[in-house]
């Protein structure tokens, strides 16, 4: 190892001996159930956000046998607002393969755990250290943004050549006698120091020997050379109640919110309003020789997603028969608060403007 690589690896734990005080619950952690279950709930996740629901989850399932017996909407309603809802469906199934075929006693090799269903080379690199002080470098999203400034590196990170750049620099970089201090030192220094946007720089151990600095190149650095094409839905759901009961469906495969409830859904390719709908073969179909009365339509409710967003609206409507629904099912207003939601319908019903005290 050259001397700027040396010097880069002594400063880094320097800094974590000395100065880091970041906080996590699960920091230090060495149970490789709650180190999978924090690394699988901060994919895509702000600590900040990510920390509520660890905790939730570990005093709801203590250990992976708890998790892996709990029922599927159980643990999608712990999940609901954490998003990237493949992650919970991931989480469930490697939970039961452990449960069932590793007799609840989760791998402690990479290559067994880089082979559990969710789990990809960072999350099987996080585990293997912290877990079992093996030595394999994590290679996130930080770890590309330090390693790019430092040796002022222009190499996409999100190309193949990159990642496979970038990984090799960081196993490279790796104390193999303390692996899991090393990655959680680095981990942290991305997220406190060297942050995308306003890194500190003067306050940086790093700052002698950081090629982006002292090029004046921290801005520039690292370099994606990926956009995201984005896509906008329209989604008109229908609150239909019949007898106190609301028709709701879980969403299948193949689209967004997978395993999540939803209202009756007449999608559109652009806003409309509660009269075109009325107009439309789909609204027809679905109230053929069902009168109702409606009730006010809500404002318009918005969710980001990655590579699309979901604008909704929501409409009111009292039945005088039941409806014919293919694939909606009845339940009472007691039975929908155990029920999983995308983030725009628990806005909707959380609104304190909205009731389900239908008219």
């Amino acid at each position: 190892m050259d001397a700027s690589k040396k010097y880069f690896t002594s400063r880094l734990l320097q800094w974590n001996t000395d100065v880091n005080d970041r906080h996590m619950p699960w920091k230090g952690e060495k149970n490789p159930y709650k180190i999978w279950l924090s690394e699988v709930i901060l994919q895509q996740t702000r600590v900040e956000q990510g920390w509520e629901y660890y905790n939730r989850f570990v005093a709801a399932f203590p250990t992976i046998m708890d998790l892996a017996k709990a029922p599927d909407t159980q643990v999608f309603k712990l999940w609901e607002g954490l998003g990237y809802y493949t992650r919970c469906k991931n989480l469930l199934a490697t939970a039961r393969y452990i449960a069932d075929e590793c007799r609840g006693q989760f791998p402690d090799q990479y290559e067994d755990i880089l082979a559990l269903k969710g789990v990809g080379p960072y999350t099987a690199a996080a585990i293997a250290s912290f877990a079992y002080n093996l030595p394999h470098a994590v290679v996130d999203g930080n770890v590309f943004r330090v390693l790019s400034r430092f040796f002022a590196n222009n190499t996409p990170v999100d190309s193949t050549e990159g990642k496979r750049f970038f990984t090799a620099l960081a196993n490279e970089l790796l104390d193999k006698k303390q692996p899991g201090i090393y990655n959680q030192a680095l981990m942290d220094f991305g997220a406190v120091v060297c942050k995308p946007q306003l890194p500190l720089c003067t306050q940086c151990p790093l700052q002698k020997k950081c090629g982006a600095y002292l090029t004046g190149m921290v801005s520039n650095l690292p370099v994606k050379e990926k956009t995201i094409v984005q896509r906008t839905r329209w989604f008109f759901y229908f609150v239909m109640e019949y007898k106190g009961r609301l028709y709701v469906r879980k969403r299948g495969a193949k689209d967004i919110w997978e395993n999540l409830y939803e209202f009756v859904l007449l999608e559109s390719p652009a806003p409309t309003d509660m009269e075109e709908v009325k107009r439309s073969p789909g609204f027809k179909k679905m109230l053929t020789k069902n009168a109702y009365t409606a009730g006010p339509i809500s404002k318009i409710y918005s969710q980001k997603l990655t590579h699309q967003t979901i604008h909704g609206q929501f409409a009111r409507l009292h039945l005088k028969n039941a409806p014919e629904l293919e694939g909606y099912e009845a339940v009472t207003e007691k039975e929908l608060e155990l029920l999983p939601f995308p983030k725009l319908i628990t806005s909707y019903l959380k609104d304190k403007n909205v009731s389900l005290n239908l008219l």
